[in-house]
């Protein structure tokens, strides 16, 4: 990317030169990386630039530096550019240059193809052209080589050869302590060995009005023709001492441009007036000028002893740079009576119009200059200490009243005017045919740097930090009646007020609002606002010119409006004229018409001037100068530009470099791309003139770039097509493979599905067939404990009968051994004969039918127990079960001895020997014995 330096830089080298110069781009080595002294320049058909320096050769497409390297790696002396070769020469080798196509020059020698002998450390110093020939120079042959037949042919001096020149397809060179040759049918032809020729170098051989003009290195200009060599003195040698020249070259417009050795560069006008002399102090990079190229577009080229510089000499701004910071910030100019008058912080200055001789101090206006008004064909300057009438570089004071911002006529007054200063409004009148102060407005104090007439007693006063307001002025002037503050506009640091087109404009950071008097309100303007709205807002300002031109000012362009003839409507023109090289005081720019298109821009170290009839559009083409493909692992190669890219997965990180070959100092490139395939619009405008992407995934591109200069977008859209393939893992083959295993897979988990859910359905039915026998279980369990419940139940009854029975058992042996008692008493005392009731009584109480039942009853309640007693102890007798009985009912010997018709004792007696039977050790009671059992 080229490096802009700023270069209003124009010394004033004494009190009677001030020049404006063109723009100068300086590229140093550290811009374009390579060496310091560069010794010939060249361009191609693209319009590329072609640079020998010491380094190799330099290319540079506008955008981009790059250096290729010699094969030896030594210093290129010589470059021309011829169709599609790039043709050097360099230290004992010389040949071409071709691009291939990834846009990547290579080098072919050209010298070690040939059997021509190279002399010792011989180098090749200048390049020409001539129908199918190209003629290599060295300080002592000439190399010709046909680009058809691959022929050479040489042509040898025996002294110093300076330089080979082609005038009208003819070539002369010329050998010092010989003279001046041309070439004839291959041989060299002595044509002047005038002693001027012999004992000076030729520096510059011309063709001018058929006429022959030659330059020398210290004896000036001769012309050459039949009669020999005459000598000649141009204009500028009548006021500027003859330099050291270098080197030259002659323009497309018949001028000239001189190379000095150590004062810079002179540009001679075709009659021979020294347009501009431009050294170091002026702005070039260096004062030794090794070599000089004018581009297609004009521009002059000059390869420096350090760096190179492009100065541009048609385009339609000159500069003139307050190098000493004589004049200071430039607040106003203007042009009055033949005279330009420049208002600054240190004073007013003036010098007669299209004079090259230094502004004048106006004496007695040192200090800070506000404004420079023209009222009635009488200039005022507003002061810092007051109000001034200049006449012819004289001033007059007429006002000490401190801060005259701005001055306005007072509407059908021809005798008065409005004053803004920093207090308020002050009133002028002209008596005797001299102005002089008034009086002070009464009842308004603001300070009023811009104000503008809505009729002849309101005025509108526009205040950056407090906004607007209405004034209403009595109709004698002597103060203010109302004030008014309108709310429509926001207030804003660098706003101004300003009357264009029969209509008040207010500007600030919101846009710009046009005052409706009807309705007296601001409304804004769509058209004129636009001015802030394409470009980053910067000041406020607005100036009218005396043309009728509406002048803003934004952070890239300088816009001016006019009106269409044919419909009246504003047209906005742009000036690319950046902030930064503006160089001016924000709310304080300002620009005066000269004369014609002319008009003089005012900066902080100097001024512009700017030619509008000289602004033009150039139609420029983008290309796309390189392609890079790094891969993942880091590798980076250039691609093929021509043809449709093919990439494999890993190299999915490209880069392009593009660039359109612009040269002038204010023609900035911008750049816009989109990447269809990825994005869906357009990139931000960037000067960037590179981009990579990272990480794209695969997939069909189409990469496109576009560029625009000054708004003006190119004539074409570079593009790339391109594919990303799929990784190794998305190919093809292994997609088969995924499929594969895919259907495996699935078959496998299909396979594992229905096993599993066969099993499921196994499990499930035979957790259903559980569950199905574990309810059968439990309605069986049910059924069981319905049973169980009977039973018990039954038992329950059977037990309750048992009970019932054996008390009615002992209830009935005890009545009737009662009753056997009572007879037995009767019987002894009456004498009765009792004893068949006793035997009766006795029948009863042993009856077997009542053991039957009895035993019946119980073993319905208790079926087992007798069977297992039995078992356990089967030596007992049935009288001994029927103990054991009574014991299993938990009876006492007391309840069981009416059932066995016994005495207690007798139960006793039986209990134990039951005891002993059964073999029942002591500590166990026999009752829990049974129960247990």
């Amino acid at each position: 990317m080229r490096t802009l330096i700023n270069v209003f830089l124009v010394l004033l080298c004494s009190i009677s030169c001030a020049q404006e110069l063109p723009p100068i781009l300086n590229y140093t080595p550290k811009t374009y990386n390579a060496d310091n002294q560069n010794w010939m320049i060249s361009q191609s058909s693209d319009s590329y630039m072609y640079i020998a320096n010491n380094k190799g050769l330099l290319e540079f497409n506008g955008a981009q530096w790059k250096l290729y390297k010699t094969p030896n790696e030594t210093i290129v002396r010589s470059v021309k550019v011829i169709n599609d070769k790039v043709y050097t020469g360099f230290y004992q080798n010389f040949g071409c240059w071709i691009r291939n196509d990834k846009g990547i020059l290579e080098y072919t020698s050209l010298s070690d193809q040939s059997e021509i002998e190279i002399l010792e450390d011989e180098q090749f110093w200048n390049i020409v052209q001539l129908d199918k020939w190209v003629l290599f120079q060295s300080l002592s042959s000439i190399y010709s080589y046909h680009t058809e037949t691959k022929e050479f042919k040489v042509i040898r001096v025996d002294n110093i050869l300076t330089k080979l020149y082609k005038i009208d397809e003819e070539l002369y060179f010329h050998v010092l302590n010989e003279g001046l040759y041309t070439i004839e049918n291959g041989e060299k032809k002595l044509i002047n060995d005038d002693p001027v020729l012999k004992n000076d170098r030729i520096v510059g051989f011309f063709r001018q009005n058929k006429k022959k003009l030659i330059i020398t290195l210290s004896n000036g200009w001769f012309r050459l023709d039949d009669n020999g060599l005459t000598a000649v003195t141009l204009p500028y040698q009548e006021t500027n001492n003859q330099k050291s020249i270098y080197t030259s070259i002659q323009l497309s417009d018949g001028g000239f441009v001189l190379g000095t050795i150590s004062e810079g560069i002179l540009h001679i006008s075709k009659s021979g007036e020294l347009l501009h002399q431009i050294d170091q102090a002026d702005g070039l990079s260096d004062n030794t000028a090794l070599s000089l190229f004018e581009d297609a577009e004009g521009n002059i080229w000059v390869g420096l002893d350090n760096g190179i510089d492009c100065i541009n000499r048609k385009e339609p701004f000159k500069y003139f740079a307050d190098q000493k910071g004589r004049l200071g910030t430039i607040y106003a100019s203007i042009i009055h009576n033949g005279y330009v008058y420049l208002g600054t912080n240190q004073g007013l200055f003036y010098r007669k119009e299209g004079a090259k001789t230094a502004f004048k101090f106006v004496e007695g206006t040192k200090g800070q200059i506000w404004c420079l008004r023209v009222i009635d064909d009488e200039l005022f300057c507003g002061h810092d200490l007051g109000t001034f009438l200049i006449q012819q570089g004289t001033q007059r004071k007429i006002s000490n009243v401190l801060g005259a911002w701005d001055i306005r006529k007072v509407p059908g007054k021809s005798n008065m005017f409005i004053q803004g200063n920093y207090k308020g409004l002050y009133l002028f009148t002209k008596e005797n045919n001299t102005w002089q102060l008034s009086h002070k407005l009464k009842n308004f104090n603001i300070s009023s740097k811009h104000f503008e007439w809505i009729s002849p007693t309101k005025i509108l006063m526009n205040h950056e930090y407090k906004g607007v307001y209405e004034l209403e002025i009595s109709e004698d002037y002597q103060s203010v009646i109302a004030v008014k503050k309108n709310n429509d506009v926001q207030k804003s640091a660098n706003s101004s007020l300003i009357q264009f087109s029969n209509t008040i404009y207010q500007a600030n950071k919101n846009g710009i609002y046009g005052y409706d008097v009807a309705s007296a309100t601001f409304k804004k303007d769509t058209i004129l606002s636009s001015i802030f709205e394409n470009d980053e807002y910067t000041s406020g300002k607005l100036v009218v010119d005396n043309v009728g031109y509406l002048w803003a000012f934004t952070k890239n362009y300088i816009n001016y409006v006019t009106k269409e003839k044919l419909n009246g409507n504003f047209k906005i023109n742009k000036i690319a004229i950046s902030e930064s090289l503006r160089n001016e005081m924000k709310g304080y720019e300002n620009i005066a018409h000269l004369k014609g298109k002319n008009y003089l821009l005012g900066t902080s170290d100097g001024y512009i001037t700017i030619n509008l009839d000289e602004m033009h559009v150039v139609d420029y083409e983008i290309s796309i100068n390189n392609i890079t493909s790094t891969s993942l692992v880091g590798g980076m190669r250039n691609i093929v530009l021509g043809e449709e890219g093919d990439f494999k997965a890993k190299e999915n990180y490209l880069s392009f470099a593009y660039s359109i070959p612009a040269y002038n100092k204010y023609e900035v490139a911008e750049y816009s791309y989109h990447l269809d395939g990825l994005y869906e619009g357009w990139s931000d405008w960037s000067t960037k003139p590179t981009v990579a992407f990272e990480n794209l995934p695969h997939g069909n591109y189409t990469f496109k770039v576009k560029a625009r200069i000054n708004n003006q977008e190119t004539v074409n859209t570079a593009s790339y097509t391109f594919k990303i393939n799929r990784p190794w893992f998305l190919s093809n083959l292994a997609i088969a493979i995924y499929i594969i295993l895919t259907i495996l897979l699935f078959t496998a988990l299909n396979g594992f599905y229905k096993r599993y859910y066969r099993k499921q359905r196994e499990r499930l039915l035979e957790k259903t067939t559980r569950d199905l026998a574990l309810k059968e279980l439990e309605a069986q369990k049910e059924i069981i404990q319905l049973k169980n419940s009977q039973l018990n139940s039954d038992i329950d009854a059977k037990n309750r009968e048992l009970a019932i029975a054996t008390m009615n058992m002992i209830k009935k042996n005890e009545t009737l051994n009662s009753i056997k008692q009572e007879l037995n008493k009767q019987k002894g005392e009456q004498g009765q004969n009792v004893t068949p009731v006793i035997r009766l009584i006795d029948k009863n109480i042993n009856n077997a039918e009542d053991w039957k039942f009895f035993e019946e009853a119980f073993n319905h309640a208790d079926k087992d127990f007798f069977k297992k007693v039995k078992d356990l102890h089967p030596q007992l007798t049935a009288n001994d079960l029927r103990l054991c009985a009574y014991l299993r009912l938990n009876l006492s010997s007391k309840e069981i001895a009416p059932l066995l018709n016994i005495s207690v004792r007798s139960v006793e007696i039986k209990r134990y020997r039951l005891r002993k039977k059964i073999s029942l050790a002591r500590e166990i009671n026999l009752n829990d014995y049974f129960l247990n059992l």
